[in-house]
């Protein structure tokens, strides 16, 4: 059964959702064109590692912050030496978690030059701190290459990466062709539409792929059967009441976050 929304679910807005759609949907999506590009290409899934500094709540939760090297109170400490100093002060080191954001790259077989490449937007690329800044580094780095760039935002809250200032809108999508630029073609969607399809540009005189990302969406979802996890949590950002009381309404029996576990 597909996803019960006629465009994006705003159920995989979740915090506890949202990677594990994230790298699925990628993979999906690697599947697809694999299927449709001729043998003059391959398509690879690349991964950056992002840093992000925990809440003054989780890092003072009594938790061992061991990627900080830091011990909770908690932990055991190494017994006094002869060689041991007490410092006068004893301070707390921002505890760090670690997460791995990926990417798809259309590769020309021959030559290895990457074609395409495909970003499908996370949290920490539409929220400021270091993880933005790296992915706005590398998407100016993207779009002064010789590289098409295909940019997919499926996520309502945050700050949309720019240039060009997109229109206001629930999600979008965007294409800048190499030959094309600085013009790029835009895909501006609502909650309740559709999604679109888009192409991924190729090299000449390859025509691009076609590629429907509402099928992408759903495929995604029976795959994974998505519909037994993610109605659970509302979506973040919480929803307007009138599209709250459409989405309740698209839930599947037995699957809201009122539902009771058999």
């Amino acid at each position: 059964m597909p996803s019960p929304f006629p465009g994006m679910n705003p159920y995989f807005e979740t915090a506890d959702s949202w990677r594990d759609f994230h790298n699925n949907f990628l993979m999906t999506l690697q599947k697809i064109l694999a299927e449709k590009l001729s043998e003059r290409y391959f398509v690879k899934c690349e991964v950056r590692v992002v840093f992000h500094e925990r809440s003054a709540d989780e890092r003072f939760s009594g938790i061992a912050i061991a990627d900080a090297g830091i011990l909770s109170d908690d932990h055991p400490r190494p017994g006094p030496t002869t060689a041991t100093i007490t410092a006068p002060v004893r301070l707390m080191l921002p505890a760090v978690e670690e997460e791995r954001e990926r990417w798809l790259e259309v590769i020309e077989g021959s030559t290895r030059r990457v074609v395409t490449v495909i970003e499908l937007l996370s949290p920490s690329n539409k929220t400021n701190g270091r993880g933005r800044e790296e992915y706005l580094a590398k998407r100016l780095q993207v779009l002064r290459s010789d590289s098409h760039f295909v940019e997919i935002d499926l996520r309502r809250g945050g700050l949309r990466p720019a240039p060009p200032e997109l229109p206001v809108c629930d999600y979008c999508m965007l294409v800048s062709r190499r030959e094309d630029r600085p013009a790029v073609g835009v895909w501006p969607v609502a909650l309740r539409d559709e999604l679109p399809v888009i192409p991924v540009p190729l090299l000449e005189p390859d025509s691009p792929i076609q590629v429907n990302l509402q099928e992408l969406l759903n495929e995604t979802y029976d795959r994974v059967r998505y519909e037994r996890v993610i109605y659970r949590n509302p979506p973040e950002p919480p929803l307007s009441p009138e599209d709250e009381a459409w989405a309740s309404g698209l839930i599947p029996a037995g699957r809201g976050p009122n539902a009771v576990s058999s």
